[in-house]
């Protein structure tokens, strides 16, 4: 739990959350939350003040939010980062990894009720841009077979909030995707013309797609009908271009490319991102380029790889996030991502290949050095 100066911000960030996404924040409002939020976690979360005050950061030095010291992704795997006591978390998300012997990132959130009005509102305003209420089918197993997958929370959270009747999981962690019963589902709101949203990893639409390939099967959904898929194929054997998949989309499920969006996320952050298709498509624009939004309360940044200074307009660099639901640990959080700024959004062009970029490396040595000398 937070304790009463971290409640007071939480209560800011849900109030926030509660305009939409379509309601812009003007830069001095997020500039002055999110270093409110810096000295809050900078003076409670020990190894993040050390890791600042080692890049000569403190929050009397930060005179705007893009100057807040992010922290490495990977650091999550090394360092407990928390913004209170460890055992006062609501909940723990961990990273999957992509191996059995990698270690897992862990994420701690003392409340979870920042977390929860981020995920709703970015996903009404960009996967329901036009308040439908629909069933959400889900290939992601349930939470409580999951408790420490954030993804598993958040689909969870929205099968119960969001989901109108008939919304389910047909996935279970033991026995995959339950092909028939979902097969059945979909006839049945075919038949009744009700359209759906399908809700899972890309991954696990690209084995499900397979099978109904194999089999001969195809729907066609409702007009009105829509997907969101999230992850991709880092680590695995198979990957299949975006285009591809969602092409396959299209010829077996019947949902159009304009009615696919890709969710942006990590286990290290509060707030998600979102393809800008569907939202182009319900107030009828066309001929944007495709891109992702980031809610008003979060900010995207593109770094320089080697410096982590903020590249210059128009390069391409690694995403860094500014995200104010994220109170329980670090507001600024460093990706590995290869991304850059387009329009009013921003595009991610890949994981950084081979070793992690050098500015990374550069900011885990500074963090793990500091946390070493507080011992």
């Amino acid at each position: 739990m937070l304790d009463l100066e971290g409640e007071a911000l939480r209560d800011q960030v849900i109030a926030l959350c509660a305009r939409g996404v379509d309601r812009p924040l003007e830069d001095a409002v997020f500039d002055a939350l999110a270093r409110r939020i810096f000295a809050f976690q900078f003076e409670r979360n020990g190894p993040y003040a050390a890791y600042c005050r080692r890049r000569g950061r403190t929050p009397d030095d930060v005179a705007h939010w893009s100057e807040i010291p992010a922290v490495p992704t990977a650091a999550f795997k090394e360092v407990r980062l928390v913004a209170g006591r460890v055992e006062a978390a609501e909940a723990v998300f961990r990273t999957s990894g992509t191996t059995r012997a990698e270690r897992r990132g862990e994420h701690y959130l003392l409340d979870v009720t920042a977390y929860h009005a981020a995920l709703l509102a970015g996903f009404a305003g960009y996967v329901l841009p036009d308040r439908a209420e629909l069933p959400l089918l889900s290939l992601v197993p349930p939470g409580q077979q999951m408790t420490d997958s954030s993804l598993a929370h958040m689909v969870a959270v929205l099968v119960e909030r969001v989901g109108a009747q008939g919304s389910a999981h047909y996935a279970d962690v033991q026995r995959g995707i339950d092909d028939d019963a979902l097969a059945a589902a979909l006839r049945r709101f075919t038949d009744g013309r009700t359209p759906v949203c399908l809700l899972g990893t890309s991954l696990a639409f690209l084995h499900w797609l397979d099978r109904l390939r194999a089999r001969g099967e195809r729907f066609r959904l409702p007009a009105g009908s829509r997907l969101m898929d999230t992850g991709g194929f880092k680590g695995r054997r198979r990957e299949v271009p975006a285009e591809e998949l969602r092409s396959a989309y299209q010829e077996l499920v019947g949902v159009p490319g304009s009615h696919v969006v890709n969710e942006y996320g990590m286990t290290e952050l509060s707030s998600q991102a979102y393809d800008a298709g569907l939202r182009d498509w319900h107030a009828g624009v066309s001929g944007r380029s495709p891109r992702k939004l980031a809610p008003p309360w979060m900010r995207v940044l593109v770094a320089d790889p080697e410096t982590l200074e903020v590249a210059r307009p128009g390069a391409v660099g690694i995403l860094r996030l500014v995200d104010l639901a994220n109170l329980s640990s670090v507001v600024a959080v460093q990706t590995e991502d290869l991304g850059g700024e387009v329009e009013d959004g921003f595009v991610v062009l890949g994981r950084a290949t081979g070793a992690p970029p050098r500015g990374c490396s550069i900011a885990m040595d500074l963090l793990l050095s500091a946390v070493e000398e507080r011992r």
